[in-house]
């Protein structure tokens, strides 16, 4: 066999390895402040994700109680896009991989 021919094998097996690595199952997490106001970061969630009022006031009372929350879960690219936007809020968030997948 070439040596074209091994590597020519190799490669589908790689990508197969990226595209898992980047698909679904990652965790955008908000960690607790001692900076912003509780009113402020119910804002923040409802405006980048949509939230309704109750449901965002009751992760940031999870932050509050618990020091995080789990936000949003889903494919990397997003979560990453979830989380810069937080980050521009002046937010502390990190991503993580969602290891029940």
């Amino acid at each position: 066999m070439s040596a074209a021919m091994a590597d020519t094998q190799t490669r589908p097996k790689e990508a197969a390895k990226t595209a898992e690595k980047t698909a679904g199952g990652w965790k955008v997490i908000v960690h607790n402040d001692p900076v912003n106001l509780m009113s402020y970061v119910v804002m923040v969630f409802r405006r980048v994700f949509g939230y309704s009022t109750e449901k965002a006031r009751r992760h940031m009372l999870e932050v509050h109680e618990h020091g995080r929350s789990v936000l949003w879960t889903g494919e990397r690219e997003v979560a990453e896009n979830y989380v810069h936007s937080l980050h521009q809020w002046q937010l502390t968030a990190t991503l993580e991989r969602d290891e029940e997948d």
